[in-house]
């Protein structure tokens, strides 16, 4: 057998400092799901695409140059153009100021729904989750009950007894029963929590159980909560153009894209536009937020972590 030459050999000398040197910086959880996120184009592309959607609904009133409620008879049903961008609808009022004023109101129903559930859920699911036993299965059984009401008939019955189709009512029937889900996954999360060492440590040391769900449980679903909350803001934003599209949601002189697409839907023959651009700004926002969705999914998972 051929002998290896000496030539091909390195003698390495080994250097004590050089041993104790981390290979690379240490990272938190959050910075370590912040670089898995980046990495991930589509979701990097659907957050921009959100960021100029909100800004746009911001500033998008003001730019234009005409009040979204500013009516012009000499204007109507006018195509877009340099004057009137998103062109004109029935009664000569600028559609690109009533777009991104309706996204305002779109918007806003879905953050503040979604994190309105989120909140509520989440301390629901934890209380049925810590406590456990009979507390557990009468919370549960008040859960499975509310979520079993179809949302459409708690708008009915919230815009009967109020008396009213605004905003605040909107988001008062929206989000009735619509933290049940987030209830239900949060207690799931936690009854697999509630058995680590750590929450049996501080149960010993007589740790409230006030401060044992708010401090250990919460945090340690926070992941799962985000993701969620990620796919709850499209869901909250379709229920509302749903309804404002079947005449139970925004009313005038508000509106919302989901109105906008509703007032469009009987001229569509003759002036698509109308419809075109509100029903462009819910599916935009829709298949952003689902994407963006999964890739927080993606990079939150624990065990993706390098």
């Amino acid at each position: 057998m051929e002998a290896i030459p000496k030539d091909k050999f390195r003698r390495v000398e080994i250097d004590s400092k050089e041993a104790e040197k981390m290979a690379r910086p240490q990272i938190s959880y959050w910075q370590d799901a912040w670089r898995r996120l980046k990495t991930n184009k589509v979701a990097i592309l659907s957050l921009i695409i959100l960021f100029l959607i909100v800004i746009m609904s911001i500033i998008g009133p003001i730019i234009s140059g005409y009040e979204y409620e500013e009516v012009d008879p000499k204007s109507l049903n006018q195509p877009p153009s340099s004057e009137h961008w998103f062109g004109t609808d029935e009664l000569g009022r600028d559609l690109f100021s009533r777009v991104w004023q309706a996204g305002r109101v779109s918007i806003i129903i879905g953050i503040t729904g979604a994190l309105i559930s989120a909140i509520v859920g989440t301390i629901y699911g934890g209380i049925a989750a810590y406590f456990g036993g009979k507390v557990d299965n009468i919370m549960m059984r008040i859960v499975e009950i509310l979520y079993s009401i179809p949302y459409l008939l708690v708008v009915i019955l919230v815009s009967i007894v109020t008396d009213s189709k605004s905003l605040g009512s909107m988001l008062i029937a929206l989000t009735l029963t619509g933290w049940c889900g987030t209830a239900r996954m949060v207690r799931g999360q936690m009854l697999q929590i509630k058995s680590q060492e750590y929450i049996m440590a501080a149960e010993t040391l007589g740790v409230k159980p006030s401060k044992i769900i708010i401090r250990h449980l919460i945090p340690n679903v926070l992941n799962v909560l985000i993701v969620s909350i990620s796919f709850s803001i499209p869901n909250y934003i379709f229920s509302e153009s749903f309804l404002s599209f079947i005449g139970l949601g925004i009313q005038p002189p508000n509106t919302s894209w989901g109105a906008l697409a509703s007032a469009a839907q009987q001229k569509f023959i003759f002036y698509p536009y109308q419809l075109f651009f509100p029903g462009l700004m819910i599916a935009l926002t829709m298949l952003s937020f689902t994407l963006l969705g999964d890739g927080l999914r993606d990079a939150l998972d624990p065990r993706l972590r390098e």
